[in-house]
């Protein structure tokens, strides 16, 4: 395993994870009770999620290429355009969340009531927490089928560990972090969309 592999992994897994992150805080909030077990079927909800997506987008782009020969040059500029968003928006999202909560606004969060997570309810947040991920199939579409595996995997496993800590943040702390980490996210897509496209274009 290529140490560029490695970092470049933990910080997808980093910055895909935020929201992910801020929904295990909610939920922390709502169950403030919840036992290990529980603990970790949510973040290993999430984690499962966060696996799959990436899987998934490696998959489509790369059955792209391979039959659109036009299409591979343009993956360093999908790829830059699709971060671009994914961490605007979690940036946007993170810089409205402090304005709000400096002003002494109180935002409605969900989930309310912890008997309110039922199965199906989680399997959602799930899909809303992980549907960016399908897109960096397309950053990681010059890898073959072992390394795009153990990149979706690393990325599921930063998740897990983030999801841990963000249900036990829940619990103990509150919503705190929740803006900060929207930042943090979107910052460090914003870099690795960039870093790939100045690779793919220049190198």
């Amino acid at each position: 395993m290529s140490t560029e592999l490695l970092i470049t992994s933990v910080l997808l897994g980093i910055g895909l994870a935020m929201d992910a992150f801020s929904v295990s805080i909610a939920n922390g909030l709502a169950d403030s009770g919840m036992n290990k077990g529980r603990m970790f079927s949510i973040a290993g909800t999430f984690a499962g999620f966060q696996f799959l997506m990436p899987m998934i987008g490696w998959l489509l782009v790369t059955e792209a290429a391979r039959v659109f020969k036009w299409f591979s040059p343009l993956i360093p500029w999908i790829a830059l355009i699709l971060l671009l968003i994914i961490g605007g928006g979690l940036l946007k999202d993170g810089i409205e969340e402090l304005r709000e909560s400096k002003s002494g606004e109180e935002k409605e969060s969900e989930p309310a009531d912890a008997d309110k997570l039922t199965f199906w309810a989680l399997m959602m947040q799930g899909v809303a927490t992980s549907i960016d991920a399908l897109s960096v199939g397309f950053t990681t579409a010059h890898y073959n089928t072992f390394q795009a595996l153990l990149s979706s995997l690393i990325i599921g496993v930063v998740t897990l560990i983030i999801c841990l800590a963000g249900l036990r943040i829940g619990r103990r702390l509150g919503e705190l972090l929740a803006g900060r980490a929207s930042i943090l996210g979107g910052l460090i897509l914003i870099g690795i969309g960039l870093e790939i496209w100045v690779k793919g274009v220049f190198f």
